[in-house]
Parts: C-alpha cells; sequence; structure tokens
C-alpha cells in the first residue's frame, strides 16, 4: 500500500520587508558562516546600498533570500546579486533559481546595464551570464567566476565599486 499523497504548499517569491532583515541574516550566517565576511564579494555589499531583495516563502516560514546591490563598473549603472541563502533542507529544489530569476526580472524594469555576481559558471550561464574577465572587483576574486548578465551593455572592462 502505497503512503498518501502530501499536498505542498507552493514556495512564493516576494520582495523582502523590513521585517525579513533579521529572519534574512540568520539565514545567510546559516548558509555561509561567518568566512563569509572575508570575502571580496562582500566588501562590495558592504559599502553599496541595497537596491532590492527576494525571499522565498513556504507559508510564512523564510527559507530562502537572496539580494541586489546597487553598483557601477565601468562608470556603468549595475546591480551585484548575491548572497543567494536557503536553508538547508529545501536546496536541490529550485529555490534559489527561482530567487535569482526574481533578481533578473526585476533588474531588467531598472535600466542597468548589467548584473554582476561572483559565482560557479555551469551554475548561472543558464540564466545568461557569461564570465566576465575584464570585469575587476576591490580585492581577490577567482576571476574565472565573475559573471555578467548583459542587460543594455555587454561585460564592461574595468572596475566594480559602490555606486555614487
Amino acid at each position: 500500500m502505497s503512503a498518501p499523497a502530501v499536498a505542498l504548499t507552493p514556495l512564493r517569491i516576494s520582495p523582502e520587508t523590513p521585517f525579513d532583515r533579521s529572519v534574512v541574516e540568520g539565514l545567510v550566517l546559516r548558509a555561509f558562516g561567518p568566512g563569509r565576511f572575508a570575502k571580496t564579494a562582500e566588501r562590495l555589499r558592504e559599502q553599496s546600498r541595497l537596491a532590492a531583495g527576494f525571499v522565498a516563502r513556504d507559508a510564512d516560514q523564510v527559507v530562502g533570500s537572496v539580494r541586489l546591490w546597487e553598483i557601477t563598473v565601468a562608470d556603468h549603472p549595475a546591480l551585484f546579486l548575491g548572497p543567494i541563502a536557503v536553508e538547508g533542507d529545501r536546496r536541490r529544489g529550485g529555490v534559489g533559481a527561482d530567487l535569482v530569476q526574481a533578481c533578473i526580472d526585476h533588474a531588467r524594469t531598472t535600466g542597468v546595464a548589467g548584473v554582476l555576481l561572483v559565482g560557479d559558471q555551469p551554475y548561472f550561464a543558464r540564466f545568461g551570464f557569461e564570465q566576465a574577465p575584464s570585469v575587476t572587483l576591490p580585492g581577490p576574486v577567482d576571476r574565472r567566476r565573475v559573471m555578467w548578465l548583459p542587460l543594455t551593455e555587454p561585460a564592461p572592462t574595468g572596475s566594480a565599486h559602490p555606486a555614487a
């Protein structure tokens, strides 16, 4: 005899609210640990303004999050994506991909040149991200992991820094 079917509540992707801030910070800390504070990407985020954030909710519980930050790359307005954090028991279910897509959809409405991130090429290529070896970040980073999603401009040559 088979087990009864369990009705799954679909996840809902929605904009992050001020009430989500502490939950999101806890989620990111659980996902990446304190080592994230030593990364170049974190330095760029610390100095940039938050442009948008999205959360994945299962009922009222936040199970995933991602943020976009205002930056410029070689004087082109852009957004910096990350970090993407998903609760351990919800990984591999497409939550991260849904969050990335929410960021891309938002970015397309802003008129920025593109979206920059530091991540795995095999994962992010499916969204249209390309390696961007001509973009430099303010610190050490594996150049193969610097990626650009062109929206109005191909990957510029130059440095990424917080938007003025």
